[in-house]
């Protein structure tokens, strides 16, 4: 079988106010996520390791494409996920009010997912799950039920276990109005009438206390319980927030506290919107890899308390990595999102997207280089920017591994264009040569017009430092980065820091390591780092050891130019690529220079110069490849 889970339901986009301890009607900002509950389990579950794919319908515009996407990112499988020319993705718009009030409106007015009928379901996709997990809001309508039913059916004929998690919204039984999308108890016998006849088609179902009293329609848990077991032999895992959970095997006791239990864990509760989902992840990681209970429910457990800790549904669930991370170290603060160390891992192992295991840059992102040149505008700029863009889409050729630095400033219809191409996108927040560190006046002194900038550029800081530099010049550099790469991350941004000590001062072996270490030491880790050609192995491998000291997870190092001629570059490339950490090169003016005077000069057309960058980069980009393949990389 091709997949572990296979979930169904809801689909949406989430819209999750940004300010928090106010009211969903004060809201400035929103950030935008995946979600719905099934959408949610299927990108836990890949994000833990499982083969996960989703079955729903979205619609034929942004938010659809958007789902679609990020679901895609998360290694989640969309054969499933089916495009609906007629209706409209379903949104949510959420907040965090306070402790115990989380804010939320359904737009499901005649949304995509509710069309989902027993048409969509493919015979032969539920034949490649070990597992389909329904959800309840699919089953309050009769065409949303059947196709339900028509995929628990074909699962339990092919041999495949069954999930229920109940997910009780009673707004969406039309049991109350648009503003009470919070609530999440109200009796109904037709919803738990609904919900009795098909308990008995499942292995495993899951909800929380109130979910459970509107299945077996009592307000007494234990009662609840027990009129659920009267008609399934599922396990019965009843999700009891800070006290943790407890799994039913068989008969259930009079005290929940009799049933089997994992620990739970001491953290704050900052929104509980989605954990469930995040729990979810974390039990079907641990039931369908055939563990105990107690180990499965303190899996779910982990990833619910993660869960709960973060702003969010999707964005907020561990990996893998992240998860045995905690369990191995525990809660060092109850306020996980500001745990530090917590959150690095959470953000290059769940959050980072994309691999680059190779990336050759064409880094056009020079504002003085071109504003010197004669014949240069800021308009005659910018037109050739573009052309670099081409240039380096040309060789590119829809392939991964290529990218290219582009300044918002001079080259701002170039980044536009390049947005969504798939190329690797880096841009310049420095302003250009300054030192101590400053921003350019789009970025501001604290970093915050970072939020105008599109996700997926990595923001790139050009520090001019050395060791040797003042104590005053150096504290100054230090808080202009820090605040650089905290808007960065609050942005979901990617940090790229270039260092050339040798402008400034004397270089031996280990003085770019030596300012590595200094960024390091401010909390501060970079994504990736873009570094001078350095001839001595043992200069790599300083730098090499003092990144994987401090960041095991960083992406990687791109080594730059400096306007080398071809053959100097090959033979920094060659020595580069003996260190597994260096990924590939970021050079600008070995390839853009010559053709630049010209074309500005009027000596050459568009064409010409377009030709000449793309023949340079492709040399460069051969020059890189075969220095791996002589390191048998």
């Amino acid at each position: 079988m091709t997949l572990d889970v296979l979930t169904i339901g809801r689909a949406s986009v989430d819209l999750y106010g940004e300010q928090v301890g106010g009211r969903l009607e004060d809201m400035r900002s929103f950030a935008k996520y995946v979600g719905g509950s099934p959408t949610n389990i299927a990108a836990g579950c890949a994000r833990l390791g499982l083969r996960a794919g989703l079955i729903t319908r979205v619609g034929d515009e942004h938010m659809g494409r958007f789902i679609r996407e990020e679901l895609a990112a998360e290694g989640v499988d969309v054969r499933g996920v089916i495009t609906d020319p007629e209706r409209l993705t379903a949104l949510v718009l959420l907040g965090i009010r306070d402790r115990e009030h989380f804010p939320l409106i359904f737009y499901r007015e005649r949304c995509a997912d509710m069309a989902l009928c027993e048409d969509d379901i493919d015979p032969a996709l539920i034949g490649q799950a070990r597992c389909v997990v329904a959800t309840g809001t699919h089953l309050s309508h009769p065409r949303t039920r059947a196709a339900v039913l028509k995929a628990l059916h074909l699962a339990r004929e092919s041999g495949a276990k069954t999930v229920l998690d109940i997910d009780f919204r009673p707004n969406l039984w039309g049991l109350a109005g648009h503003g009470a999308g919070e609530e999440r108890f109200i009796a109904s016998p037709a919803v738990t009438a609904a919900l009795k006849e098909v308990l008995g088609l499942f292995d495993l179902i899951v909800g929380t206390e109130e979910e459970f009293h509107i299945a077996g329609g009592s307000t007494d848990t234990i009662a609840a319980l027990r009129a659920v077991r009267a008609l399934t032999d599922a396990v019965l895992v009843c999700k009891r927030g800070p006290m943790g959970a407890a799994a039913f095997e068989g008969d259930v006791p009079d005290d929940l506290d009799k049933g089997v239990s994992g620990p739970g864990f001491p953290v704050e509760v900052f929104n509980v919107l989605g954990a469930g989902d995040g729990f979810m992840a974390g039990l079907l990681r641990g039931w369908l890899g055939g563990e105990d209970w107690p180990t499965a429910l303190t899996w779910a457990n982990a990833c619910g308390a993660l869960a709960v800790s973060r702003h969010g549904c999707t964005p907020s669930y561990p990996s893998w990595e992240e998860l045995q991370f905690f369990l191995a170290r525990g809660v060092q603060r109850p306020d996980l999102r500001h745990d530090a160390e917590l959150e690095h891992v959470h953000w290059a192992t769940a959050t980072r997207k994309g691999e680059w295991p190779v990336l050759r840059v064409f880094a056009f992102d020079h504002r003085p280089q071109f504003e010197q040149m004669p014949g240069a505008t800021a308009e005659r700029i910018g037109a050739f920017k573009r052309l670099c863009l081409e240039a380096a889409q040309e060789v590119a050729g829809g392939a991964p591994g290529h990218g290219i630095l582009c300044d918002g400033r001079l080259g701002r219809e170039a980044l536009e264009q390049a947005a969504g191409s798939g190329l690797w996108i880096g841009r310049p927040a420095e302003a250009p040569g300054s030192r101590p560190l400053a921003f350019e006046p789009e970025i501001g002194p604290d970093g915050g017009g970072l939020a105008e900038w599109p996700r997926g550029q990595v923001v790139k800081a050009l520090l001019l430092a050395h060791p040797d530099d003042a104590p005053t010049l150096r504290h100054a550099q230090d808080e202009a980065l820090r605040r650089l790469f905290t808007a960065a991350r609050r942005q979901r941004l990617e940090f790229l820091v270039e260092l050339t000590p040798s402008r400034l001062g004397p270089v031996d072996d280990d003085t770019v390591s030596r300012l590595i270490e200094g960024i390091y030491h401010l909390g501060i880790f970079p994504d990736w780092w873009k570094l001078e050609p350095m001839v001595s192995d043992g200069a790599w491998r300083q730098v090499s050891a003092v990144i994987t000291a401090h960041d095991p997870h960083c992406r990687g190092i791109l080594v730059l130019g400096l306007e080398a001629s071809p053959e100097a570059l090959a033979e920094s490339f060659r020595v580069a690529a003996r260190q597994e950490l260096v990924r590939g090169f970021a050079v600008g003016r070995t390839i853009f220079a010559a053709a630049a005077r010209d074309w500005f000069a009027g000596r050459i057309g568009d064409g010409e110069a377009r030709a000449r960058m793309a023949a340079r980069y492709r040399e460069l980009c051969r020059l890189w490849d075969d220095a791996c393949e002589r390191q048998n990389r």
